[in-house]
C-alpha cells in the first residue's frame, strides 16, 4: 500500500511539475508576443512619423521651387545657341550657363570631380538638364563635404571646383544661375528641386552618363 501512494505521490508531483512548466511557458509565450507586438506597434510608429517628415518635407520643397528663387540670374534661352563645335567658345558668364558647346557631354549623374572640368562639356550636361553645382577656393571643407553629399545622392548633378568665379558657391542650370556664401543657403536645395530636369531644360531626359570623365 505504501508503495502505491508513494507512486501515486510521485505521479502527482510530477503532474504539478508539468503544469507549472506549462504555464511558464505559456506566460513567456505571452511575454513574447507582447514584447514582439510593441515592439512592431514602435516601428510602424516610427516610420509613419519618418514618413510623414518625409513627404511634408518633399511637399515644402515642391512648394518652395514653384516660387522664384530670390538672388538668382537669368538669360534668355533663345539667345543661348546650341551647336556643337570643336573650336574653343568665349563665354560671357563664369560658370557658362549655355551657348555653343562640345558633341560631348559631362557625365553627370551624381559625379563629383576633384579638379576642373571643360566648361563646354559641362555645358552639354546642362543642356540635359544637369544642375552644375562649383565652388572656388574660399568654399570650407565642410561646405565642400556638405555638396558633395548632396551632389552624390541626386541625379543629374554634377560637382567640380571653378576658381575663376565670382561667388563663393555656384549653382548653374541652363539660363539659370544663383550664388551662395553656404552650402547650408536654403536656396541650394529650392535651385536644385526647380531645375534638375526643370522647365528651363532644352533636351530633357537626355543621358547624363556615357559621356566625358569618371566619378
Amino acid at each position: 500500500m505504501a508503495s502505491k501512494s508513494q507512486s501515486a505521490e510521485r505521479k502527482a508531483r510530477i503532474e504539478q511539475m508539468r503544469r507549472a512548466e506549462q504555464a511558464r511557458e505559456r506566460r513567456s509565450r505571452i511575454i513574447t508576443i507582447t514584447v514582439s507586438a510593441v515592439v512592431v506597434a514602435g516601428l510602424v510608429a516610427f516610420g509613419a512619423v519618418i514618413l510623414n517628415k518625409e513627404s511634408d518635407q518633399k511637399e515644402q520643397e515642391q512648394a518652395a521651387a514653384k516660387e522664384p528663387v530670390k538672388g538668382e540670374k537669368s538669360w534668355d534661352a533663345k539667345k543661348l545657341t546650341r551647336n556643337h563645335v570643336t573650336e574653343a567658345v568665349k563665354y560671357p558668364m563664369k560658370p557658362p550657363v549655355g551657348g555653343d558647346h562640345n558633341q560631348v557631354w559631362m557625365n553627370c549623374d551624381r559625379n563629383v570631380y576633384k579638379d576642373a572640368i571643360p566648361d563646354m562639356n559641362a555645358v552639354h550636361s546642362l543642356e540635359h538638364g544637369a544642375v552644375w553645382v562649383t565652388y572656388n577656393d574660399k568654399a570650407s571643407d565642410d561646405d565642400v563635404k556638405t555638396l558633395t553629399d548632396k551632389v552624390g545622392k541626386t541625379a543629374y548633378t554634377l560637382l567640380s571646383p571653378y576658381k575663376d568665379q565670382a561667388g563663393t558657391i555656384m549653382l548653374s542650370a541652363w539660363g539659370k544661375q544663383l550664388s551662395v556664401d553656404k552650402a547650408s543657403d536654403p536656396r541650394v536645395n529650392q535651385f536644385l528641386t526647380k531645375y534638375v530636369q526643370g522647365p528651363q531644360t532644352p533636351e530633357p531626359g537626355a543621358a547624363c552618363t556615357g559621356g566625358m570623365g569618371a566619378q
